[in-house]
C-alpha cells in the first residue's frame, strides 16, 4: 500500500471520528434546548432520571468527549489514545442499546406515575400562598394554558378556586370565566410518550452513528497496526 493511500485513509479514519464527535455535540445541545424550553419537568418527578433532556445531555456529553479522543487520536496518530476510544465506543454502544430498549418498554409505563405526580403537584398549588412554590404554579399554568385542559381529571379537581389558567377565554376578564373541562393528565401523558420516543429514536441513531464509524475505521487501525504503517 503506498503512502499516499494509506495518508488518505488514515484522513478518512479522522475525518469518521471528528463526524462522529460532531453529531454527539448536536445531541447535547439539541437536549440544552429541550431543558430550556421544557416547563414540565417540576410536576412530574417520579422519573426525572430518564426525562428525555436529560438523558440526551448526559449521553451525548460522555459520547463527545469519547469521540474527542478518537480524533486526537487520530490527528496525532497516538496507538493508546486510539485503543482506549475503541474500547470506550464498544462500551457506550452497548448502553446505548440498552437505553433504547429502556427507553421503549419504559414508554408504556409512563401511565403509572402521572396521574400521582400531577394529583400531588395540584394539592402543593391549591395549598400554596402568594408567591409560594412559583416554579410548580407557573409549570400547572402553563400546561392548562397550552394544552387546554383544567386540572388532573376535570376541572372538578380545583374545587371552587379555579385558576385563570383554565379559562377558555384569552384574554379572559370575566368574573364567571368558562373553563375547559378535560382534565391533563391524558394530553400530558400524550406528550411525553411522544417525547420518549424522539428520545429512543435520538440514541438509536447515535448508536447506528457509532457502530458505523467504528466498523469502518477499527479494521483501518488494526490493518495499519499490524503493518506497522503508523499508529
Amino acid at each position: 500500500m503506498t503512502s499516499a493511500c494509506v495518508n488518505c485513509l488514515k484522513s478518512l479514519v479522522t475525518a469518521l471520528h471528528f463526524l462522529c464527535w460532531l453529531s454527539n455535540a448536536f445531541v447535547v445541545a439539541f437536549g440544552e434546548f429541550m431543558m430550556m424550553h421544557s416547563r414540565f419537568a417540576s410536576l412530574v418527578t417520579s422519573f426525572w432520571p430518564v426525562y428525555p433532556a436529560n438523558t440526551l445531555v448526559v449521553t451525548g456529553t460522555i459520547a463527545t468527549c469519547v469521540c474527542y479522543l478518537g480524533v486526537v487520536g487520530g490527528m496525532r496518530e497516538n496507538r493508546c489514545m486510539l485503543i482506549s476510544f475503541y474500547v470506550l465506543l464498544s462500551f457506550l454502544i452497548s448502553v446505548e442499546l440498552a437505553m433504547a430498549c429502556v427507553f421503549f418498554v419504559y414508554n408504556r409505563e409512563i401511565g403509572t406515575y402521572f396521574e400521582k405526580d400531577l394529583m400531588h403537584s395540584l394539592e402543593v398549588y391549591k395549598i400554596s400562598g402568594p408567591g409560594e412554590n412559583q416554579t410548580l404554579k407557573d409549570d400547572f399554568d402553563a400546561i392548562q394554558y397550552l394544552f387546554k385542559c383544567c386540572g388532573v381529571h376535570g376541572v372538578a379537581d380545583w374545587g371552587g378556586n379555579v385558576p385563570i389558567s383554565c379559562c377558555t377565554l384569552d384574554p379572559c376578564n370575566v368574573t364567571d370565566q368558562p373553563n375547559w373541562q378535560e382534565g391533563c393528565v391524558g394530553k400530558l401523558q400524550d406528550w411525553f410518550a411522544k417525547n420518549y420516543l424522539s428520545t429512543a429514536a435520538g440514541v438509536v441513531s447515535m448508536f447506528i452513528l457509532q457502530f458505523l464509524c467504528m466498523s469502518i475505521t477499527l479494521p483501518l487501525f488494526c490493518c495499519f497496526a499490524v503493518r506497522g504503517q503508523g499508529y
